[in-house]
C-alpha cells in the first residue's frame, strides 16, 4: 500500500506531494516514479489545475531526464576513451551533455523558432515568447526576422528597456557587426549605470567573446547591485564566476565561487536539501581536487 492510499490523500494533497519531491530529487526510485507518473496521468483533462498537471508530467520526466543523462555521460566518456574515433559514441555524448553540432540541419533552431512565433501569434501580449523566440532566431542568425520580432517587444506595455538595447546588440552581431554591437552595449550602460540587470547582461555579453576579465567584473558588479532589494539574489553570476575560472585553470579561484553559490542557496534561497545543493557541494568537492 502506498503513502497516499495509506492516508487517504486528496488530489491536490498528492499533486503537491509531487511537487515537493521533484524540487529535491533527482533519481527517483522505479516504483515511486511510476506512482507519480500513473496519478499525474489520470489527472489530465480532470478537476486539478491541468497547467500544473501537465508541468509536473513534464518535470517529472525531466528529471529521469537528467538523471539518465548523467548515466550516458558516465559510460559514453569511459566508451570514447576506449575507442575515441567511434562517432557513435561521440553522438550519445553530444546529446546528454548538449555539445556543439557542427552540421547545421542538426544543429539550428527552427522548430523552437516555429513554437514561439506560434505563442507570439496566440498571446501576443505575453512578453516571455518573445524574448525566446528572439534568442533562437539570434542563435540562428536569422538577424531581419529578429529585428521585426523586437519591433513588436519593443510596443509591449511591460517589455523591459534594458532588453530592448541588450537585443539589439546581438542582432547587430548576428549581422557580424561587432563595432556596432560594442556600440549598443557601451551606450546602454551608461543609459543604465547602476541597473543589475544591465550589468549582468554586459557581464554575459563579454563572457561570450572571451573577455573575461571583463566578463567577472560586471558578474560581480550585476551580483553586488542586487544586494539588499530585499528578494534573494539569483546565483547565475557566481557560477558563471567559476566556470571562467575553471576555464582558465584557476581551480582554487572556481572552488570559491562555488563556495559563494552554495552559500546563496543555503542563506538567501533557504535550500537546505536536495539536488541542486547536492551537486554544488558535489562541484565544489571536484575543484577543490582539481586544485591541488
Amino acid at each position: 500500500m502506498s503513502i497516499d492510499e495509506l492516508f487517504d490523500l486528496t488530489g491536490e494533497q498528492k499533486l503537491r506531494r509531487i511537487e515537493n519531491r521533484l524540487e529535491y530529487e533527482l533519481d527517483w526510485p522505479a516504483d515511486a516514479f511510476w506512482e507519480a507518473e500513473e496519478f499525474l496521468k489520470n489527472q489530465l483533462g480532470g478537476p486539478l489545475d491541468q497547467e500544473r498537471v501537465n508541468g509536473n508530467l513534464g518535470d517529472l520526466y525531466h528529471n529521469r531526464m537528467m538523471a539518465d543523462a548523467k548515466r550516458v555521460s558516465k559510460y559514453a566518456r569511459t566508451a570514447i576513451r576506449l575507442a575515441p574515433n567511434k562517432k557513435a559514441w561521440q553522438w550519445l555524448l553530444d546529446m546528454a551533455e548538449g555539445h556543439m553540432l557542427w552540421d547545421w540541419n542538426c544543429a539550428n533552431h527552427s522548430k523552437a523558432v516555429d513554437f514561439y512565433k506560434e505563442l507570439v501569434e496566440a498571446h501576443p501580449e505575453q512578453r516571455l515568447s518573445y524574448l525566446y523566440l528572439l534568442d533562437n532566431l539570434i542563435a540562428d542568425n536569422r538577424a531581419d526576422e529578429a529585428e521585426d520580432v523586437l519591433a513588436r517587444y519593443r510596443k509591449l506595455p511591460d517589455a523591459r528597456p534594458v532588453l530592448v538595447r541588450t537585443y539589439e546588440a546581438w542582432i547587430a552581431l548576428a549581422r557580424y557587426d561587432k563595432p556596432a554591437a560594442d556600440a549598443i552595449m557601451e551606450q546602454a550602460l551608461q543609459e543604465f549605470p547602476n541597473d543589475g540587470a544591465m550589468l549582468f547582461e554586459m557581464a554575459q555579453y563579454c563572457a561570450r567573446q572571451c573577455r573575461y576579465d571583463e566578463a567577472i567584473r560586471y558578474y560581480e558588479a550585476s551580483y553586488a547591485a542586487e544586494e539588499g532589494q530585499g528578494e534573494p539574489r539569483f546565483a547565475d553570476a557566481l557560477q558563471a564566476i567559476a566556470q571562467i575560472c575553471e576555464i582558465r585553470g584557476q581551480y582554487a579561484e572556481a572552488a570559491a565561487a562555488q563556495d559563494r553559490f552554495i552559500q546563496n542557496l543555503v542563506e538567501e534561497w533557504g535550500i537546505t536539501e536536495g539536488f541542486t545543493l547536492d551537486e554544488a557541494k558535489e562541484e565544489k568537492a571536484r575543484l577543490l581536487g582539481l586544485a591541488k
